[in-house]
């Protein structure tokens, strides 16, 4: 991605959106397995929490939400038991090399099926023409 006129932007990151399906409701209630999760892709992206991850959960058979603040922004869940899925966001305001989000999801809570969606996000001057 570049400005108007071809010259470079200043900073370039990305943001994923990760929804994946075919979970065990108890693994979606399961706060150990989900800091288990966060604590994967704080490692494997190589993020920096700046304070521990704050966890809600729904009462009932609810699940789970779960934020932590990062220095380079950062990421979020969302379970629902009922449906068998968890929303995933990561959003990283410095560039990140792609990884195997579909395999994370399986190998830690045992999603059969995965949807990655990679949004890059380019920073600009005010004013200025993304092309």
């Amino acid at each position: 991605m570049s400005l108007a006129g071809g010259a470079p932007h200043a900073l370039q990151g990305a943001e994923w959106i990760i929804d994946a399906q075919g979970i065990e409701a108890d693994v979606l209630r399961d706060d150990t397995r989900l800091r288990a999760l966060f604590d994967r892709l704080i490692t494997d992206l190589r993020l920096t929490p700046v304070a521990p991850a704050v966890w809600h959960r729904f009462p009932g058979p609810g699940g789970l939400t779960g934020f932590v603040v990062l220095a380079e922004s950062h990421l979020a869940c969302h379970t629902f038991p009922e449906h068998g899925s968890i929303c995933v966001n990561v959003f990283c305001c410095r560039a990140r090399e792609e990884f195997d989000a579909a395999a994370v999801m399986a190998d830690m809570l045992g999603a059969t099926e995965t949807l990655v969606r990679r949004v890059d996000r380019a920073y600009a001057p005010a004013g200025t023409v993304l092309a």
